[in-house]
């Protein structure tokens, strides 16, 4: 969001960010916690409905301020932004977690499904600026189109996620099998799909699913925990540079105030192209040593833009942005498709969520330090 919609200087690529993590992390970590008592049904589509009110509220506030910025605006706008973030939290916590036990594929669609709205999103913030830029208000009516588009794609998710995901073919095997392995969280989504478990089906030895032995979450965490710090680096390096650093610090160059919407964007489609290379089997890296390494050899990428920003010009810039994001992509994908690997389905569902919540850590690491690069800049 540009400040100049919210008629302030209050650096709000970063303040909102920050605002947004600590709701997300908050509620992921008691989500977490509780993962295995939780009903994955109500809590996916609670995530996906507050989604879509909280963009809705967007709307609301710009007609009820009749598009006045101020201060008042400002808070109203953070507290949306902490919504999202719990929203945020209930929703890839709990897609990550169920889609864990079904195909890597899966993940991998959803994952790249995550970078393709950042990437739909960039293109409709493009086609705004484009079609208001020199207009009365342009800014404005750009932003009430951009949060319209979003709200009906909100609504769409709801929808789809309650009526359609549920009754689709493998969707219901993969959710029967991990009842079977003894998953409580699944009932609800089974229920939707018109799986009822049949009466008797379940004994009461030590044989029934209730009887089955799963490690529990410090076990697991103990044995994925390079996968778990690899999430961390993953994002810490990735929100210390996108989009703060992007937004307010690479200087002024000849695309103006293009500049860091054709950056941001760049870093959105490649972050969608990184997420399809894993498909290509011989491209996918699983080497967990190798992961780690990579990982921490991508912070080299800190003092790459730091002189990028400072002697380079726009050329190295846009290419450094799209080297972040496609790396950012890439490696998201071989870290979640592989770690739940050889586990049963209740573990899987739980691994997702503790990886999601490093992952989200990582997020709000990298958001905090974004602000470092503010550092002599007299603010």
């Amino acid at each position: 969001m540009d400040a100049s919609f919210l008629g302030i200087d209050y650096h709000p690529s970063r303040v909102l960010t920050l605002i947004y993590q600590p709701f997300a992390l908050g509620t992921l970590a008691i989500l977490a916690y509780n993962e295995a008592k939780m009903n994955t049904r109500k809590r996916n589509l609670f995530g996906y409905s507050l989604f879509f009110i909280s963009t809705l509220l967007v709307l609301v506030l710009d007609l009820a301020t009749s598009g006045k910025g101020g201060l008042g605006t400002f808070i109203g706008i953070c507290a949306i932004s902490g919504a999202f973030g719990v929203a945020d939290a209930h929703v890839q916590g709990g897609m990550i977690g169920d889609l864990a036990y079904m195909l890597p594929e899966f993940m991998q669609s959803f994952l790249a499904g995550l970078a393709a709205s950042g990437a739909l999103t960039s293109v409709l913030r493009l086609i705004t600026k484009a079609a208001f830029e020199n207009s009365k208000d342009g800014l404005r009516n750009g932003a009430i189109l951009f949060f319209s588009v979003s709200t009906f794609f909100e609504l769409l998710c709801v929808l789809l996620y309650a009526f359609v995901f549920p009754k689709l073919p493998i969707v219901k095997y993969y959710r029967a099998k991990a009842a079977s392995e003894g998953s409580k969280t699944v009932a609800g989504d089974l229920a939707a799909g018109g799986v009822y478990k049949q009466e008797g089906s379940e004994t009461k030895s030590k044989h029934g699913p209730e009887h089955v032995e799963r490690l529990n979450n410090k076990q697991l965490l103990l044995q994925n925990i390079d996968y778990a710090i690899d999430l961390f680096l993953i994002y810490a390096l990735t929100l210390s540079i996108f989009p703060g650093f992007l937004s307010e610090d690479t200087g002024s160059h000849s695309l103006g105030s293009w500049y860091a919407l054709v950056l941001i964007a760049m870093y959105n489609v490649w972050d969608l192209i990184g997420r399809y290379v894993p498909l290509i089997k011989c491209l996918k890296l699983e080497s967990r040593k190798g992961l780690m390494l990579v990982i921490l050899s991508r912070f080299l990428l800190i003092p790459a833009f730091y002189f990028t920003a400072k002697y380079g010009d726009q050329g190295w810039m846009i290419m450094l942005t799209s080297f972040l994001g496609l790396s950012n992509g890439y490696l998201t994908v071989c870290v979640l498709t592989s770690a739940p690997k050889g586990y049963k389905g209740p573990e899987q569902n739980a691994l997702g969520n503790l990886l999601v919540l490093f992952l989200l850590g990582g997020i709000f690491a990298g958001v905090t330090l974004d602000w470092l690069w503010l550092i002599g800049k007299g603010w």
